[in-house]
């Protein structure tokens, strides 16, 4: 079967009317032509994009230079886990658990989940952060999981009043990564907690696997850049948050892991983690049902990611997501593009999101509207600490601590 690489011209046309009303330095996609990535599906709706004399992206040699290098799933990856996990076990000796580890729902935390304690045999406090915005099959998945391994559930409620505020402030923003209230109450609430009662160790889902290819940062702008958290909701929110959770990209990047000594542990970068298998292995061993996409576990995130942002900004998620498999080997390009040819969200699903949406945020469809209508913003028509984030990016990376970096 023969797959077409040029992008349909009602999305070129809607891409360039969203990039009329971005930021000056957004402007710089090539606004006369459409270029798409040889090797991933990475293309030109990411406008920092840049491609080598034989179309490959820079996307595709960040992961051939920075990631590749320093990702082993053989035995010395295994060899090296073994060694964390007998840390990790040393020190919880004498606890009711060893870790902590946050539960979405998703694959990669419910594989995780399953690992840590099957193949490790890691005794973790199994931690869930309730935004208000839970799918009926997350809720499913958790329960099926906590079930299937016998373990216990903590869950902490964001207040509902200063998230759906929160929320608001970001739809009035006009910023496209109006995820972040809900992002940032999953990791401060989680930090919080480890550091309140004095857990060493929290293990993340993260990995290479599934994510070498990081959002571009026009669109998934730093969900822990303080500054811009409070520029946004001092201008648009309506209610103090006294309640809802805040962490500092420096307190749990440097403080938090260099003073309190509490690690993050990525237990998947260090085994083979081919994402199908392992949604088959779930759903085998406890009944777990997959989901459409990738972070659609979030309903809040399903329509962001399946409506909005493409949408309103003329970026789609799963380019990134499909990139991903692809230079992992778990996905071709025809495959990629043939799902894209294909809307995330059917029109039905997208009007029926759009009308749940607004009424759980307490404001009508006209409303919403008005924020899907009004200019696009970028994250530096607000304050911002940008330069400090890059520094830190540069400075991690440098340490061999962090490879992949949003650009």
């Amino acid at each position: 079967m023969t797959v077409s690489t040029t992008v349909p011209s009602e999305f070129v046309a809607a891409n360039r009317t969203a990039l009329r009303n971005t930021s000056r330095k957004q402007q710089t996609v090539e606004m006369n032509g459409y270029r798409i990535c040889e090797q991933c599906v990475m293309d030109t709706t990411d406008t920092a994009i840049t491609f080598d004399d034989e179309g490959i992206c820079d996307h595709c040699h960040s992961v051939q230079e920075h990631v590749r290098p320093n990702w082993h799933t053989d035995q010395r990856g295994r060899d090296e886990l073994a060694r964390i996990v007998e840390r990790i076990k040393h020190d919880g000796r004498k606890r009711d658990f060893d870790c902590i580890m946050g539960m979405s729902g998703g694959a990669d935390s419910s594989y995780l989940l399953h690992v840590a304690v099957k193949d490790f045999g890691l005794r973790p406090l199994v931690f869930h952060v309730d935004g208000g915005w839970n799918s009926q099959l997350a809720v499913h998945n958790i329960e099926k999981m906590i079930d299937g391994l016998g373990l216990d559930l903590f869950t902490e409620v964001i207040d509902w009043e200063e998230m759906k505020d929160f929320q608001l402030s970001y739809f009035k923003s006009g910023l496209p990564n109006i995820d972040v209230p809900q992002d940032h109450a999953f990791i401060a609430t989680l930090y919080n907690f480890a550091d309140k009662h004095k857990i060493g160790y929290i293990l993340n889902g993260g990995n290479y696997s599934t994510e070498c290819v990081r959002n571009p940062l026009e669109f998934f702008y730093h969900g822990t850049d303080m500054a811009q958290i409070r520029d946004v909701h001092s201008r648009f929110g309506t209610r103090k948050l006294k309640k809802y959770p805040f962490s500092s990209i420096l307190r749990h990047k440097f403080y938090l892991r260099y003073v309190r000594r509490i690690q993050v542990v990525k237990p998947l970068n260090y085994v083979p983690y081919i994402k199908a298998d392992a949604m088959q292995e779930l759903a085998d061993l406890y009944d777990w049902t997959p989901y459409p996409q990738k972070h659609f576990e979030s309903r809040f995130t399903r329509f962001y990611e399946g409506y909005w942002l493409p949408k309103k900004f003329g970026f789609d998620s799963r380019r990134v997501q499909f990139s991903s498999l692809i230079l992992t080997d778990q996905m071709t390009r025809e495959a990629a593009l043939e799902e894209l040819a294909k809307p995330a969200i059917s029109d039905e699903d997208a009007r029926n999101e759009f009308d749940y949406v607004a009424k759980k945020l307490g404001i009508s469809t006209e409303e919403l509207q008005g924020y899907f209508d009004q200019p696009n913003r970028s994250h530096r028509d607000y304050k911002n600490q940008e330069a400090m984030f890059q520094a830190g990016s540069k400075l991690l990376n440098w340490f061999g601590i962090e490879r992949n970096v949003k650009r």
